[in-house]
This record gives structure tokens, C-alpha cells and sequence, in this order.
């Protein structure tokens, strides 16, 4: 049996599973389409910062705060990247990534 996520982990593990989740239908979506920046490469790269944040909160380590303050980071910038795009996919990806970046921020400022 593992130990559950410590309560200070919740809301930013929520936020990174919601983001992971957006990023990646993202991704998909646009895999097809003509982008006129980073999207969808900074999906990839926001998918990978999440994985490292979740993993790193659920393990309580010491370092969990550093890679959410990271994370906070990528996804605040792939948030700028999709929401410049009209469709439905990256308006929805934007506002999870903004919502994971401040509950990231959130947990770094808390600590």
C-alpha cells in the first residue's frame, strides 16, 4: 500500500494531471494543422515538465517545490503558445496550463 500525496501536493497534482491531459488532446489536434509558433512543441515539452512535477510530489521529495516552480514556468509559456491559436483545443490547453501554473506557483510560494 503507498503513502498518500501530502495535502500540500493536492491541488498542483490535480492541476498537473488536467494539464498533461489538455496538452496531450492538443498535441493530437494539431498534429495535422499549420502552427504559427511553438504550439504544438511547447504541448510536448509542458507534458514532460507535469510528469517530472508529479513524480517528484508524489515521492514528497525535497526537490518537489524546485520542479514545480519549473513546471509554473512551461506551462505559463505553452498557456501564451496555444491561447494565440483560435481552435477550441488550444483555448481549452491554455486555460489548464494556466490554471497548473498557479497552483505550481501556489505550492512554491507556500514552502
Amino acid at each position: 500500500m503507498s503513502a498518500p500525496i501530502s495535502p500540500r501536493y493536492l491541488d498542483a497534482v490535480e492541476a498537473c494531471q488536467a494539464c498533461m491531459i489538455d496538452c496531450q488532446a492538443c498535441l493530437m489536434a494539431m498534429a495535422t494543422k499549420e502552427s504559427m509558433n511553438e504550439c504544438p512543441r511547447c504541448c510536448v515539452q509542458c507534458i514532460e515538465a507535469c510528469q517530472v512535477a508529479l513524480k517528484m510530489m508524489v515521492a514528497d521529495s525535497q526537490w518537489a517545490a524546485a520542479y514545480c516552480g519549473l513546471c509554473a514556468e512551461i506551462c505559463a509559456w505553452c498557456a501564451d503558445e496555444c491561447a494565440a491559436h483560435d481552435h477550441d483545443h488550444c483555448q481549452r490547453c491554455a486555460e489548464s496550463c494556466r490554471r497548473c501554473a498557479d497552483a505550481c506557483h501556489a505550492l512554491v510560494g507556500s514552502n
